[in-house]
């Protein structure tokens, strides 16, 4: 009769961790499905372009958000330890710029600057908004779709290797809209760094954007548009940042996307309330800082390792 107990009460413990869990599929990727990454046909040796991958492990991550299916993408060192986290959001709207594992036009290749970062001691994860990707649901542009990311920081508590305690973020274009957005909405993150990102919605200078992205994705609207678009304005939540996370601004100054003034206004309105920031403003700089590759990576990583 004690073995039975016994059994239904392990029975009933595993199936309330099952429920808890909003991981519901966690599958390693297999490059050897890929062509072209090796040089050899045993599938063994990476070509030198591709070696970035070979001290790390990926993994497809599927997860529960609002009862949503999401994808996400996630890069480990495959060396044993604890390690900070770094969730990262993509910039897009859609499947524009969403997360790929091959190059695509209008997607973004994640597989080098996942690698690097996690080459550097760092476990990353990124997500495909709902309505992207093999994500469910619709993208709502910085609405609900932050939820997803939000849930995130719940992943990463439940990956073996992660230290949960150390959790970054960082984002371009959109995903620095969604980092500012997320960093209103909890204290689990430590640090944070932004490129290209809008920081006040309201100003309108692409009326394409208005008519192709808003207004098709942002709930009524036409209808709220002032209200909408401030509450995916960081330049109007301010007062809601917290002042205990260091906060890394990277802009270009012939950025013909986002303008650097978004980052620019949004540095003294920090200052103002004594939130911790660093802005870099780069001469000549487009929307992605092309030709700052090198120099953006390395600012990240060490902030990264300065802060978490």
């Amino acid at each position: 009769m004690k073995r039975f107990i016994l059994q239904f009460l392990i029975l009933i413990s595993i199936s309330c961790y099952a429920q808890k869990s909003i991981i519901i599929k966690k599958e390693k990727i297999d490059w050897k499905n890929y062509n072209g990454l090796f040089q050899d046909t045993e599938k063994k040796v990476f070509k030198p372009k591709f070696q970035y991958l070979q001290k790390v492990n990926l993994y497809e991550i599927t997860y529960l958000s609002d009862g949503l299916k999401i994808q996400s993408y996630a890069a480990f060192p495959k060396k044993e330890g604890k390690y900070p986290v770094i969730i990262f959001n993509r910039g897009g709207n859609r499947n524009y710029g969403a997360l790929s594992l091959t190059p695509q036009k209008n997607r973004y290749f994640l597989n080098p600057m996942f690698s690097k970062i996690a080459n550097e001691g760092f476990i990353i994860i990124g997500c495909n908004y709902r309505g992207s990707g093999k994500s469910e649901g619709n993208d709502e542009f910085g609405g609900n779709d932050l939820n997803d990311v939000l849930n995130l920081i719940k992943v990463v508590k439940e990956l073996p290797k992660a230290d949960s305690t150390k959790i970054g973020m960082y984002g371009w274009s959109r995903g620095g809209m969604m980092t500012y957005l997320a960093l209103t909405k909890t204290n689990q993150i430590k640090a944070a760094v932004t490129g290209g990102a809008p920081s006040d919605k309201t100003i309108i200078n692409r009326p394409k954007m208005e008519a192709g992205v808003y207004a098709q994705l942002i709930p009524n609207y036409w209808k709220n548009k002032e209200e909408e678009l401030k509450k995916r304005s960081a330049i109007y939540l301010v007062d809601k940042l917290p002042k205990n996370v260091p906060l890394l601004i990277l802009h270009g100054d012939s950025d013909k996307r986002v303008t650097v003034a978004n980052s620019i206004k949004l540095s003294k309105k920090l200052e103002e309330y004594k939130i911790p920031h660093q802005l870099k403003v780069f001469e000549g700089g487009n929307h992605g800082l092309t030709k700052y590759r090198k120099k953006v990576d390395s600012l990240v990583i060490n902030w990264f390792k300065k802060h978490l």
